[in-house]
């Protein structure tokens, strides 16, 4: 006589299809493989870039950092909400040189990407970069944060004890145009930016370099060309979204009828 064992189905799940990532450089899902669009070697200059890279941010499907350090050779990324000495050696070593008082530091300077406001005002970069001489531009650094806006913004304000030692807050000139613009700017919307003029981490670096290397034009074609062919491939998996532009006009508009009724929403 069979066991009751044996007479009872077998109730393990079935076996899930395991997904297959790419073995090359790009290490991506393979229906994603970005290999033959990355340089064949990771792109040589004489700025330094460290990215503060949201810890929310990691797993999101068009995160652009992961790609960014892949392509560009001094490129170091510190996952966290702020910066602050012992996060990474080249700004501890920046913070160093900003409290020695005897002159003698490597040069360098450093400077972080984030618009300005009225407590903290930005240089465009361009300005900032003609103001460099062979003197005192032995080398740059490039701080990015990586994030959502608002997080972006907590970012910010977080590593401002540590960075205002030593780095200068620069923004990008909002005329900067690559052919195709921002993959904001297409009908393709696959992540929502809380106003215009808004780009990916990638872009605001690949527009960055293009002021800050001596080939920043080609630096910045090649990034932006990467970062096409992510989004191209991206879009065949992603639904695509409303820009957030047209929320954020409605949710002004509301809000000023509400005032003129006298009636306030709470947040």
């Amino acid at each position: 006589m069979a066991s009751s064992e044996q007479l009872l189905p077998s109730l393990d799940p079935a076996p899930q299809p395991t997904r297959k990532f790419c073995p090359g450089i790009c290490a991506r899902p393979l229906s994603v493989c970005l290999c033959h669009v990355f340089p064949s070697n990771p792109i040589p200059m004489r700025t330094e870039i460290v990215v503060l890279h949201h810890p929310h941010e990691q797993k999101h499907k068009l995160a652009t950092v992961p790609v960014l350090a892949k392509c560009l050779r001094d490129c170091a990324v510190v996952v966290g909400r702020r910066l602050r000495l012992g996060d990474s050696p080249v700004l501890d070593a920046l913070y160093a040189e900003a409290l020695d008082d005897s002159g003698g530091g490597l040069g360098r300077r450093a400077v972080f990407l984030f618009p300005g406001n009225g407590s903290m005002p930005s240089i465009e970069i361009d300005h900032w970069q003609s103001t460099l001489t062979d003197a005192n531009s032995k080398g740059i650094v490039l701080i990015v944060f990586d994030g959502t806006w608002k997080h972006a913004k907590e970012m910010v304000s977080a590593s401002l004890p540590f960075l205002s030692k030593f780095a200068t807050c620069v923004c990008l000139s909002y005329d900067v145009a690559v052919a195709g613009g921002s993959i904001y700017d297409s009908e393709l919307i696959l992540r929502k930016e809380p106003f215009g003029g808004c780009m990916s981490t990638l872009e605001a670096v690949a527009r960055a370099l293009r002021v800050l290397e001596p080939a920043g034009g080609e630096i910045e074609e090649k990034l932006v060309s990467v970062l096409k062919a992510m989004v191209s491939l991206q879009s065949c998996h992603l639904k695509p979204m409303k820009a957030r532009t047209e929320m954020l006009k409605k949710k002004i508009e509301e809000k000023g009828n509400s005032k003129s009724t006298g009636i306030e929403h709470q947040n």
